[in-house]
């Protein structure tokens, strides 16, 4: 009788081998790599670069499309080897998220103009979803897409974009329909949406920089869309049905978040736990010897651990395209979150006043980690649609 395998395949074996030969080249320049991440608010081209070579970018996109066709699994798997090393990237998120929008509602003329340009790391995406007055409620989003015979006009308005500044194109979630529209034709609620591919530079488009911490080095901004013409071949999935083809983007951006967070909690703990083995503070003997700093270390190896498997588990799932692997990607998002901000939390207190530091980074982490049990949607609500559509309790919303 055939038992649980819990044995990475030769391909996802390679692709965290790959990932050490490429990090192992870029090590004598991580310090440098990670003040320009958490002081400069950039992230380095050259870690990008190694992320395509990789095959971190492409492995959702098909071998036919330039991809490596790893999977999403194979995806967590290089994304957290390099958060081990301080070195996570929301952007290849991001671009993960154009990808499977592309793979699962796109057109092959669209599939071969797009997929290739994102597996090579030459077109980065943004996403622009979220709005002021909206948040967590798309459906009360105000931004809206006009059809005039074979363009769109696009007008309205996001916030916390990230990285549009850098970005190549920017994948725009915009109503199609208006709510009274909907109601008049007795459409669901999810009607009415649409996902735009939007030129990063196109006229009527502009950028505000917001005053917010950056993220992995990237900047976020407002966007104002004034008429901004999108031609009706950078509409992707039918119309006005853009909403089935966006969830399908979302479920992996929460589990590669997840994967990051998992990542960077090793890399803190490491931090932390080579600290604790140097310092000495009361005679010869090292603060790791007391249980005071050595048991909130253990309770993050812990929830690390299960932390993994969980995530593994949900991107494991997407690849199968099984019906519950949103409910994980939710769970998988959640744990991380609160895994992440306890073990930098630990290894503050571990490092004391030195943690306060910025060459340690530890500070400029707490506030990185700390956004993701707020965004991309926050764990309350996370708690709430699991409560709802997994456990069969009444909506509270």
């Amino acid at each position: 009788m055939s038992g649980l395998d819990f044995n990475l395949s030769e391909e996802q074996e390679m692709v965290i081998e790959t990932a050490h030969r490429l990090l192992r080249t870029l090590e004598p320049r991580r310090d440098r790599h990670l003040q320009m991440i958490y002081e400069e608010q950039r992230f380095p081209e050259e870690v990008w670069e190694a992320m395509a070579e990789a095959g971190l970018l492409g492995a959702l996109i098909p071998v036919e499309y330039g991809g490596t066709g790893l999977g999403l699994l194979g995806m967590a798997l290089a994304l957290e080897e390099f958060a081990r090393h301080g070195l996570p990237n929301g952007f290849c998120v991001l671009g993960s998220m154009a990808a499977m929008a592309l793979l699962r509602g796109g057109t092959p003329a669209q599939k071969a103009q797009w997929l290739p340009a994102i597996a090579a790391g030459s077109c980065k995406c943004a996403f622009a979803i979220t709005e002021p007055d909206a948040g967590t409620n798309t459906f009360r989003m105000r931004t809206h897409a006009v059809r005039d015979g074979e363009i769109y006009r696009l007008s309205g308005s996001k916030a916390w974009i990230t990285g549009a500044d850098v970005a190549d194109f920017i994948l725009v979630v915009a109503r199609t329909l208006t709510e009274a529209q909907i109601e008049a034709q007795g459409l669901p609620r999810s009607a009415g949406l649409g996902l735009f591919l939007v030129n990063a530079n196109a006229r009527g488009l502009e950028k505000q920089r917001m005053n917010t911490i950056g993220l992995e080095g990237y900047r976020q901004f407002m966007l104002y869309f004034d008429e901004v013409e999108v031609p009706v071949a950078q509409r992707i999935g039918p119309e006005h049905r853009g909403a089935a083809v966006l969830f399908q983007a979302l479920n992996p951006e929460r589990i590669l978040i997840a994967a990051a967070l998992v990542g960077l909690s090793e890399f803190v703990l490491t931090k932390a736990v080579a600290y604790a083995r140097e310092r000495k503070v009361f005679g010869e003997t090292p603060i790791g010897a007391y249980q005071g700093v050595q048991h909130p270390l253990a309770r993050v190896k812990i929830a690390q651990e299960a932390t993994r498997l969980l995530t593994y588990k949900a991107a494991w799932l997407f690849d199968r395209e099984a019906p519950e692997a949103g409910h994980y990607a939710d769970m998988a998002k959640h744990m991380a979150s609160e895994l992440a901000i306890a073990a930098v939390d630990a290894a503050l207190q571990t490092h004391g006043g030195s943690g306060f530091v910025r060459d340690q980074h530890l500070i400029d982490l707490w506030t990185s980690v700390r956004l993701f049990k707020t965004a991309p949607l926050n764990n309350e609500m996370i708690l709430n649609q699991l409560a709802e559509h997994l456990l069969g309790l009444p909506r509270s919303y």
